[in-house]
């Protein structure tokens, strides 16, 4: 086992990141055009990289398995965008921000990066507005912001609820103006399924074209992995289905460290679990928890009386509602952060209070919201002696105005109408924190391989804030990156270009190969995806959102033996030299089995209760999460030595000194 160097630099937290900046190397204008760099994942993350190292001088090659970089995952996140500039006049800060961020995540996150992070969120907004995303504007013209869960203040940038998809069409815009410029060349339908390492650094991948079939080799001076995270671990999420570990499992297996696999997110705003049928879950944003108020039955005989459809939550007075989060956390309510609602939504649904036909969903309701709104209205507009109809009327119109194509996608999958009736909510698998280790730089333990945005682990901790993962990702590509990979970058000004035709890219290709045809020689009987809700099933329930030593240790057993299956019985139909999905699947669920054991084992030697990783052993009174600071507070960051079971911890201690570590609390 040995101990990180994460090179934060020395000196007051407030002035590391400006420092730095000005004591790291720079590449000059004539250099940059000499030197080449891949980026793999075009989301938000990859994207903002991309664009601004082309805009820098890099020759830059992107890959994406869509068939577009606007179609990347960034584009579903619907809430919001946190920057602390303070609009509200509400006592918002940089410290603000950085403290609310290392307390949301339960204190597991590097000090260092979370302060730059919040250093530089202002910066993103004036970025963004600058490329022409329509922010919501308040009605003199200025920039509005709403609140989201685990703060008090309002910081959220948003565009209705589409805020992901206008962030990445500015971003895209960006991109395509070095894509016209020849500054970036786009690989759309390609998938990199390894690295290249050359003299123990990161000179290429290996890709395969997903139209042809191809396997085609691409070299460079450094190569940035953006691919987002690993959810679909669980089959069942609210990621894109095509969303995967790949990119980043096949560099951990070759030497970049994996920390934090089991500080995943559970959301607990997502629509139910329907049934068998489903390929994924559909994430309703967490704004409405500003409005909407989250409510199961008091009495079990009620709620027993809605699972029957003898009764309609409309139906039920006042005092028979349960505000649960109200009642427990008074101080935050319906805003506490995601893995403390999450929980709560699980307790009272496993007490027997869930309000759908599996007894797995609860209430999310607005109706209280419309008659404040529609009172709101009713006084601006001088409206007198108004009916209890008309506010109700004015008041949809508000709400409809916030979160209109929320409410719209909301009836046209449940075909239930959210203005007559509450949403019904459950949480599922959202966001990982955990992902390739990386130091202040954003370089990984591969020299010349980066990580960003959700695909590294660096600022949320144990648990991530509501929009704080497209802050993230823009602060990653357009601010971080652009500066640190210089610093890498200026001692290959004499390199030249790296040539694809060694020794190495010979390996690598070949190992590449050898998979594919094992994939297509296999006559084995079950489909891929047989495996993947088999294996989704197994992390859900016993590495879900409650786990425990004797669970994780059956799951761990379980993913080996399933893994072996795999191998032995895997069907995968066509040729490799062809467009063929059920290939592309076949090698991303052969890295989540791989994964998922990793998971399993970071969850089992973490022995307390933090953020989204809850031990049922390490829990207080209460019910809430209880750390083990003497003993955990460090980064678990996993060498890869041949197989999952067999990796070597390594630890980064993590040390607080501008912020005060107590137990969290949202009452």
């Amino acid at each position: 086992m040995g101990v990180l160097d994460s090179k934060v630099p020395q000196g007051p937290l407030a002035e590391k990141w400006v420092k730095h900046k000005n004591d790291i190397n720079l590449v000059n204008p004539a250099n940059k055009r000499n030197i080449d760099v891949i980026v793999v994942g075009t989301g938000l993350a990859g994207g903002s990289a991309a664009a601004t190292l082309a805009e820098l001088g890099y020759n830059v090659k992107t890959f994406c398995y869509q068939d577009s970089p606007r179609r990347a995952h960034s584009i579903a996140a619907q809430g919001g965008i946190n920057a602390a500039k303070n609009y509200q006049g509400d006592g918002d800060s940089d410290y603000r921000l950085f403290y609310d961020t290392v307390k949301g995540g339960d204190y597991r996150a590097r000090e260092a990066n979370v302060y730059r992070l919040a250093e530089v969120s202002g910066n993103i907004i004036d970025q963004c507005v600058a490329q022409g995303v329509p922010f919501a504007r308040e009605y003199g013209g200025l920039l509005d912001n709403r609140s989201f869960g685990g703060v008090l203040v309002s910081r959220t940038f948003y565009a209705k609820g589409q805020t992901g998809q206008q962030l990445l069409l500015g971003c895209y815009s960006a991109m395509n103006r070095q894509i016209n410029r020849g500054k970036i060349k786009s690989y759309t339908r390609h998938e990199m399924l390894d690295v290249v390492i050359v003299d123990g650094k990161a000179r290429g991948i290996i890709a395969r074209n997903l139209v042809t079939g191809e396997i085609e080799r691409h070299s460079a001076h450094a190569v940035v992995i953006a691919s987002g995270g690993y959810g679909n671990v669980f089959f069942l999420s609210t990621n894109a289905m095509g969303s995967n570990a790949t990119a980043a499992w096949k560099v951990h297996k070759k030497g970049a460290f994996f920390a934090n696999p089991c500080f995943t997110q559970i959301h607990p705003t997502c629509i139910p679990v329907s049934g068998d049928h489903q390929s994924k879950l559909t994430l309703m944003s967490e704004s409405l928890r500003n409005d909407g108020r989250i409510w199961v039955p008091k009495k079990l005989e009620d709620a027993q009386a809605i699972r029957e459809g003898r009764l309609k939550p409309t139906e039920l007075a006042e005092e028979d509602r349960d505000y649960y989060l109200e009642r427990r956390y008074p101080a935050f309510g319906n805003l506490v952060p995601r893995d403390v609602a999450s929980r709560a939504a699980k307790e009272r649904c496993d007490a027997g209070f869930g309000v759908n036909k599996t007894g797995e969903a609860v209430y999310l309701d607005f109706s209280s919201a419309f008659m404040r709104y529609g009172k709101e209205a009713v006084a601006t507009q001088k409206i007198e002696n108004a009916s209890e109809e008309k506010i109700l009327e004015l008041g949809k119109q508000v709400v409809e105005a916030k979160y209109g194509n929320l409410f719209q996608m909301y009836e046209k999958i449940v075909d239930e109408n959210p203005y007559e009736t509450p949403m019904k909510i459950y949480p599922a698998v959202h966001y990982t924190m955990g992902g390739l280790w990386v130091d202040y730089n954003l370089q990984t333990t591969v020299p010349g391989l980066f990580a960003a945005g959700e695909a590294n682990f660096s600022d949320h901790g144990a648990n991530r804030l509501g929009a704080s993962a497209l802050m993230q990702g823009l602060a990653d590509g357009y601010f971080v990156l652009p500066y640190t990979m210089g610093d890498y970058l200026a001692a290959d000004i004499r390199t030249g270009k790296i040539p694809t035709d060694s020794k190495e890219f010979d390996e690598a290709e070949s190992r590449v190969r050898e998979q594919l045809e094992k994939f297509i020689n296999s006559k084995g009987t079950r489909s891929v995806d047989d495996f993947h809700k088999r294996l989704g099933k197994i992390m859900w329930n016993k590495v879900g959102m409650s786990r425990n030593a004797e669970g994780l240790k059956e799951a761990i057993e379980e993913i080996k033996a399933l893994r072996e299956e795999f191998w032995k019985d895997v069907k995968v139909p066509g040729g490799i030299n062809e467009m063929n999905p059920e290939l592309e699947k076949a090698g991303r669920v052969a890295d989540f089995l791989e994964l998922g054991e990793l998971f399993a084992k970071d969850a089992l030697h973490r022995e307390e209760s933090c953020g989204g990783h809850f031990r049922e052993e390490y829990q207080t009174e209460e019910g809430e999460a209880l750390r083990d600071d003497e003993n955990f507070m460090y980064v678990a960051a996993w060498e890869f030595t041949g197989k999952p079971g067999d990796a070597i911890l390594h630890k980064e201690e993590l040390k607080y000194e501008n912020i005060e570590v107590k137990t969290r609390s949202y009452k």
